[in-house]
C-alpha cells in the first residue's frame, strides 16, 4: 500500500523531543565534573589572560584592596569623622570580598562573549567557561587573602580563632557568584549591553550594600530600611566577614544557611537556562 503525494505532504513531521529542566541540569553538572582537565586549563588561562599568574599581578591583587582601604578610611574617619574602632579593619573586611565578587562576575559575563573563535571551531560543553571564571576568580581571592595577613598587624587584638571561618564563607559566596556568573554569561551572549550595564549595577550594589558601614548602623539611624537592607545576600555575607575578620564573633550561620540554600537553587536553575540558551552561541556570537 503506497501512501498518495497529498498524505505525505499533510503528515507532519515528528518534533524534536524537548529536554526536561532535570536532565539539562544533570547534563550540565555532568559536563563540569567530566571536562575537569579542561576546567583546570581554562583556569590557568583566565589567570594568564588577567595577568594573575604574574609577579605584578598576584602583587595588584595585595596591593589594590590595601590602597581601597586607605582611601576610604581617610573619607569616612577623616572628611565625615565618623568614630568606628579600628576602622581600617573594619572596611577591609567587606572591600576584599566585594573585590572577588564584582571581578569574577565580570570576567564570567565576558566568559562566552570573549571566546567566539573557540566556540565556533570546537565542540564542547560552554558551560566550564563561566564555571572556570568563577574558580579563577577564587584562586585570585585566596592569593589576596594575604593582604588581611598584613592588616591584622596592626590590628592584633581583633584577631580571634573565628577568623578560620573565612573560607566557609567564601564558599557560601561561590556558589552565590558561580549562579550569577553563569546566568550573566549566557545573558550577555545575547544582549551585549549587559556587560557595560553591570559595571553600573555593581557600582550602585556595593553602596547599598553593607561595606563602608555595618547593618547596625542601618538599624540605628534607618529602623525601617533595615529589612530591605538585611534581605541583600551580599549584606549576609559581607556581615559575617566583619564579624570573623573584626573579632566580633561568629558569622551569621542562620543567614549563611538560608543564603547557602537559595544560592544553590539558583545554580540549578541557571545551569538549565544555559543548557537552554547553549545551542545558540554558535549562531549568534
Amino acid at each position: 500500500m503506497t501512501v498518495s503525494t497529498n498524505e505525505a505532504i499533510a503528515s507532519p513531521r515528528p518534533r524534536a523531543k524537548r529536554v526536561g529542566m532535570v536532565a539539562l541540569v544533570r547534563t550540565g553538572i555532568g559536563e563540569i565534573i567530566a571536562r575537569r582537565r579542561l576546567t583546570r586549563y581554562l583556569v590557568g588561562a583566565e589567570l594568564k589572560r588577567t595577568h594573575a599568574d604574574t609577579a605584578f599581578g598576584q602583587i595588584w591583587w595585595v596591593l589594590d584592596p590595601l590602597l581601597q582601604m586607605i582611601v576610604y578610611a581617610f573619607v569616612v574617619t577623616v572628611i565625615f569623622q565618623k568614630k568606628t574602632p579600628d576602622y581600617p579593619l573594619f572596611v577591609f573586611a567587606a572591600i576584599l570580598a566585594w573585590k572577588w565578587f564584582s571581578a569574577t562576575l565580570n570576567e564570567a559575563a565576558l566568559s562566552i562573549t570573549g571566546r567566539q573563535q573557540l566556540i565556533r571551531q570546537i565542540q564542547f560543553p560552554k558551560l566550564v567557561l563561566p564555571a572556570s571564571a568563577v574558580v579563577a576568580g577564587t584562586v585570585s581571592f585566596a592569593f589576596g587573602l594575604i593582604a588581611l595577613g598584613i592588616v591584622y598587624l596592626f590590628f592584633l587584638p581583633r584577631l580571634t580563632l573565628w577568623v578560620l571561618t573565612i573560607p566557609i564563607i567564601a564558599f557560601v559566596q561561590f556558589v552565590f557568584t558561580l549562579a550569577l556568573g553563569i546566568l550573566f554569561a549566557a545573558a550577555n551572549a545575547f544582549f551585549r549591553d549587559i556587560q557595560n550595564v553591570m559595571h553600573h549595577l555593581l557600582r550602585l550594589w556595593f553602596y547599598l550594600s553593607p561595606a563602608l558601614y555595618s547593618l547596625d548602623d542601618i538599624a540605628k539611624q534607618h529602623p525601617s530600611l533595615y529589612t530591605i537592607f538585611s534581605l541583600n545576600p551580599m549584606a549576609v555575607l559581607l556581615d559575617s566577614y566583619r564579624a570573623v575578620t573584626w573579632g566580633m564573633g561568629p558569622p551569621n550561620w542562620f543567614g549563611l544557611g538560608i543564603l547557602l540554600v537559595v544560592s544553590g537553587f539558583l545554580v540549578l536553575v541557571a545551569i538549565y537556562l544555559f543548557k537552554r540558551a547553549e545551542p545558540a552561541f554558535a549562531r549568534i556570537l
